[in-house]
């Protein structure tokens, strides 16, 4: 049994095909995503074409952690910043000892899981692919990509599981070098929420295109300080990467449909959070940046500006053209 612990975008995408390949699998999300869920069932949809359809009457739905409930491996996929009171909770309802993978955000968020859940064994995971709500109990992945998680026996199961719905599942001794090269990219998620426009409409245009290579060139410069070599997640490396960002945009476009599949539906979560008036990962993005440049006796001033920008979104609520994100960052 799998227990997904927030069944939203990605909770919802992970535990769907872990359910379609056969085993069984509980979700815990909001009341808004099981409503939608137990109206709807789940369906899945990717930019490969394929469709993948759970009849409602077959999703086992709770707002909280069944009592009694042994999963075998627990998703972790709330937002960062819910993480210490996930935790918590799986901590007074699982058994000692179960093993609980973290599929967030930011760098870490197992070890701070651990902290305040010590007898649960977490593990780091990661998710390269975006995945869009597009209503009605559907998820759709709209790039490509894989999931990681740092290695354990009882995940040869699952890594099994999604190997027979053509997902790869890698198991890795240290996942700090794939995690930094997953919010090197995740640094266009504010680029993309404070655009306004779905994610490959934002990176067909030049000044946005700027912003995120700015933003990881900043990122790179403390991971080189820091000796972190962040991890190719993409057909491009992370240095080339920025050049690539800088290309006329006839030129990207053309590099961009050889090397970054991305379809019209990907979004980041973080425009979903802005639009919805919840709170960000931001701090767990562009903030992870700016931590580990202070641990380096180093400043990640972009960074901080784009942190400060999506924060005080709430009383701007209008989108920011390229020149206008350009001119708030100071590039």
């Amino acid at each position: 049994m799998i227990l997904v612990m927030g069944a939203g975008a990605v909770g919802c995408f992970l535990g769907g095909l872990l359910h379609a390949s056969g085993l069984e699998v509980v979700y815990v999300g909001r009341p808004k995503v099981l409503d939608a869920l137990s109206t709807h069932g789940l369906t899945l949809t990717d930019l490969e074409g394929r469709r993948l359809t759970i009849d409602a009457r077959d999703l086992r739905l709770a707002t909280e952690v069944p009592a009694g409930l042994v999963p075998s491996v627990t998703l972790l996929c709330v937002k960062a910043g819910a993480t210490p009171e996930a935790a918590m909770s799986l901590q007074s309802s699982l058994p000692a000892g179960s093993v609980v993978v973290s599929m967030q955000n930011g760098i870490g968020q197992a070890g701070r899981a651990e902290r305040v859940a010590p007898s649960l064994c977490f593990l780091d995971g990661m998710v390269s692919f975006n995945i869009a709500n597009l209503g009605a109990g559907q998820y759709h992945r709209g790039t490509a990509g894989f999931l990681a998680a740092t290695d354990h026996p009882i995940l040869q199961a699952v890594v099994a599981a999604y190997r027979s719905q053509q997902l790869g599942l890698r198991l890795v001794a240290d996942m700090r070098p794939i995690q930094w090269g997953k919010l090197l990219l995740n640094l266009n998620n504010p680029v993309n929420a404070l655009s306004g426009l779905p994610l490959r409409d934002e990176l067909m245009q030049d000044g946005y295109r700027r912003c995120l290579a700015a933003l990881q060139e900043e990122a790179l410069g403390v991971l080189g300080a820091a000796v972190i070599e962040p991890a190719q997640l993409t057909a491009v490396a992370p240095r080339t990467f920025l050049r690539v960002l800088r290309l006329p945009t006839f030129l990207f476009r053309v590099l961009a449909r050889q090397a970054l599949k991305i379809d019209a539906k990907a979004r980041s979560s973080m425009a979903d959070d802005l639009s919805a008036g919840r709170q960000t990962e931001i701090v767990w993005l562009c903030g992870e940046v700016q931590r580990l440049a202070e641990s380096v006796g180093l400043n990640a001033p972009l960074n901080a500006r784009m942190q400060a920008l999506v924060e005080a979104w709430p009383q701007r609520g209008a989108p920011y053209s390229p020149r206008q994100l350009m001119e708030s960052l100071g590039i």
